[in-house]
């Protein structure tokens, strides 16, 4: 089976993954799916993952450059939310297009 995916959109792809490739936003992101559907402060964030205030913000940025999260402000305080949507899209890129054809079987969920 021959993937129908474009150079763009595995360029996009790629970056996802580069993003989700740094061990304190798979942390941060593994704490926003723990709590998914809801939602967490930079200040849960950071006691949750243990990653210091003043490196959290860099790495919320990079996860929301990439769509992975989500975030909506409520005053002074900023929520975010893991966006299961870009994440979906991730695993079947992986799933569906990577290994279409190749015999493997792998159960897919959605949130």
């Amino acid at each position: 089976m021959e993937s129908t995916t474009s150079t763009k959109d595995i360029a996009v792809q790629a970056d996802r993954m580069a993003a989700l490739g740094n061990e304190a936003r798979l942390g941060i992101i593994k704490r926003l799916l723990n709590c998914y559907p809801g939602e967490a402060s930079a200040g849960e964030i950071a006691e949750a993952t243990g990653i210091p205030a003043s490196t959290l913000s860099h790495h919320l940025d990079k996860l929301r450059r990439e769509a992975l999260v989500q975030s909506r402000r409520d005053k002074q305080w900023i929520w975010y939310r893991a966006n299961a949507e870009t994440l979906n899209d991730l695993l079947n890129f992986l799933y569906h297009d990577c290994c279409g054809g190749c015999g493997v079987e792998i159960e897919t969920r959605t949130c």
